[in-house]
């Protein structure tokens, strides 16, 4: 076969030149992480996967990569198919000169800070320093159990639309933080990182996404995963510090309280918090929640009888335990929070509805009427945001569920 040069197509049909985007490459184990983080894709792949990579990027013809990996590791790898399958997921730039389909990275939030202006905010002085504040909040908590914030704190008005909306201007307000820092850190570590709504379950959530963050060091990504519970933490130990020393305040209290609450609810680790990226970091897992639900649909499978390959066969011994823990804690985490849900809804949030749209009909004095319609259209603008964002993430995926459905009925 005549030499094929760059941009041409192999007489056979072969793929002959790849081209990548810039990728970077991290060793983990016995494997080596691989992708790109401005896009926040990656492929864990072997080392022979990795020789044929940089071979590629550097001009190496698919025919000459093929022969030396067989020379090096006696193997004949099928370089078309790797190549192709990284094409999929978004790692190649173009096959012989001609484009592959490209998957553009996200906006970057604030895309005016670069990482030289917020280097500081990976300096183990400044973590050392926000966890020594939080952490002495809850010990003055311990000691002087009177400043330690009660849930009627937050009722610091008779009035329940001053209560709403304080408290909605102090949760958004600590979110702010917190994904902010998420984003600083990473920004420091040179991934762009991009600040956008999500929901978990019944819970509508803001969320920063950092996956280009998996090519830094072990240090760092605990760094940016932690970042936002540290900032919490340290928001909450410093008004209790304060208390501590000059007195309970109001709104001292509700700080606190917001951001203990704040910290407690990343332990719901089977709604993929922060603490769940580190747990899913430390047990080394690619991804601990696909994972967990496709052993999860294992196990009822055979729970009803029906034949199915275990999805954990040839994992590590300690990621396979890992997931069938996680496994476990999703199940049950998952259960009973949907069951919390439906009684909070039930319970709380129809009522607080019908309540309020009483009041609004047949209001008996402008204040009462104010009161019930600031608490309708938060209540209801709230959950009428959590389906809008749950649909723009699922709805693509129901179409094609119907779509199936459809297509069986109709060859019925």
């Amino acid at each position: 076969m005549a030499d094929t040069g760059p941009g041409e197509k192999s007489p056979d049909g072969r793929i002959t030149q790849v081209a990548f985007h810039p990728l970077g490459f991290r060793e983990d184990g016995d494997e080596w992480i691989v992708g790109r983080r401005d896009a926040g894709i990656f492929v864990a792949l072997p080392w022979e996967g990795v020789l044929a990579v940089r071979l590629l990027a550097s001009g190496t013809s698919v025919d000459d990569v093929r022969r030396r990996l067989r020379a090096e590791t006696g193997r004949d790898m099928d370089v078309d198919g790797f190549v192709r399958a990284l094409s999929d997921v978004g790692l190649v730039s173009s096959v012989d000169g001609r484009a592959a389909s490209v998957q553009a990275p996200a906006a970057p939030t604030l895309p005016g800070i670069q990482p030289h202006h917020v280097r500081w905010a990976l300096h183990p002085l400044l973590h050392g320093a926000l966890l020594a504040v939080g952490l002495s909040g809850l010990v003055a908590a311990v000691t002087h159990p009177r400043i330690l914030p009660r849930w009627d704190d937050a009722l610091w008005s008779s009035h329940g639309t001053f209560v709403l909306l304080g408290q909605s201007a102090m949760t958004w307000l600590f979110i702010a933080f917190h994904e902010l820092a998420h984003l600083l850190t990473a920004r420091a570590a040179g991934v762009p990182g991009t600040i956008r709504l999500g929901t978990r379950l019944q819970f509508l959530v803001v969320q920063t996404d950092v996956s280009g963050v998996w090519l830094s060091d072990r240090r760092t990504r605990l760094t940016v995963y932690l970042a936002g519970m540290v900032l919490d933490l340290t928001l909450s130990g410093a008004c209790l510090l304060v208390m501590a020393v000059f007195g309970t305040h109001p709104l001292l209290s509700l700080i606190a309280l917001t951001g203990l609450v704040a910290v407690s609810l990343q332990f719901m680790v089977f709604t993929r918090t922060d603490i769940y990226f580190v747990f899913q970091d430390l047990a080394r897992c690619r991804n601990m929640y696909r994972d967990s639900l496709g052993y999860l649909r294992h196990l009822c499978a055979r729970s009803t009888g029906r034949e199915s390959l275990d999805p954990l066969i040839g994992l590590r011994s300690g990621e396979r335990r890992a997931l069938r823990a996680y496994t476990v804690l999703l199940a049950v985490g998952t259960a009973g929070c949907l069951t919390l849900a439906f009684f909070v809804t039930t319970q709380v949030t129809w009522a607080l509805l019908s309540r309020s749209f009483a009041h609004l009909t047949q209001p008996r004095n402008w204040l009462e009427a104010v009161d019930a319609t600031t608490t309708f259209l938060v209540v209801a603008g709230l959950q009428l945001l959590w389906v809008t964002t749950w649909w723009k993430t699922h709805g693509q995926r129901v179409r094609r569920v119907v779509g199936r459905l459809s297509d069986k009925r109709e060859g019925i």
